[in-house]
């Protein structure tokens, strides 16, 4: 589990209870369902939107599936992904397969940054991981 810098923490813990106060509930209540009225992506999702959004955008720097092997198969949207060996190159965000995840409508929207964003946003919101 990874540890959370004392910045972070105080943070997190300063914006559940402003959004608690906004939202006039009690402080023991758990604050995702609460985010999501006020249409706020926790810390987490913000990342993972951050990362989504660097990727989209740099998309020069990737391959898909297609660009390799020019089959059409149901993964040619989906990044092809590099073989490395160092560890800290898997772990960075060129690597990751985040992209890979998304839906298929989310993948074919990411040509146009605008909708990309306002699309993933509302997947983000709506579902839970």
């Amino acid at each position: 589990m990874k540890v959370l810098h004392p910045t972070v923490k105080l943070y997190l813990r300063c914006k559940k209870g402003i959004i608690i106060i906004i939202m006039n509930s009690d402080s023991k209540d758990s604050c995702r369902e609460l985010f999501k009225k006020l249409y706020i992506l926790p810390l987490h999702y913000q990342n993972i939107f951050s990362i989504l959004l660097l990727v989209v955008r740099n998309r020069g720097l990737f391959k898909t599936n297609f660009d390799v092997h020019n089959l059409n198969t149901r993964s040619n949207y989906d990044l092809h992904l590099p073989t490395a060996k160092l560890m800290i190159f898997q772990k960075g965000v060129y690597y990751s397969g985040i992209y890979n995840h998304l839906p298929l409508t989310l993948k074919q929207l990411s040509y146009g940054i605008n909708k990309f964003k306002t699309a993933l946003k509302w997947f983000l919101l709506t579902n839970s991981f």
